[in-house]
């Protein structure tokens, strides 16, 4: 199986979310974490074929990023 961690992060200023995997490479922008998730979904085995990297039994893990909470 071939397993990799999607790191999912919020940027306050920009009000995007982010999706970011080195060993891919993949990093991806949107506004709406559920729609993100589903384009990370979409690209990642195109990511892994042209990068040359297996494209079978994948297994994504979405993690999500501590957020700083100003007080």
């Amino acid at each position: 199986m071939n397993e990799y961690s999607i790191t999912l992060s919020f940027d306050d200023e920009a009000q995007k979310w982010y999706a970011q995997n080195d060993e891919i490479p993949i990093i991806l922008e949107d506004f709406f974490l559920d729609i993100l998730i589903k384009r990370v979904k979409l690209a990642v085995p195109e990511m892994l074929e042209i990068n040359n990297l297996p494209k079978t039994d994948i297994y994504l893990t979405f993690k999500m990023e501590p957020q700083a909470v100003l007080v």
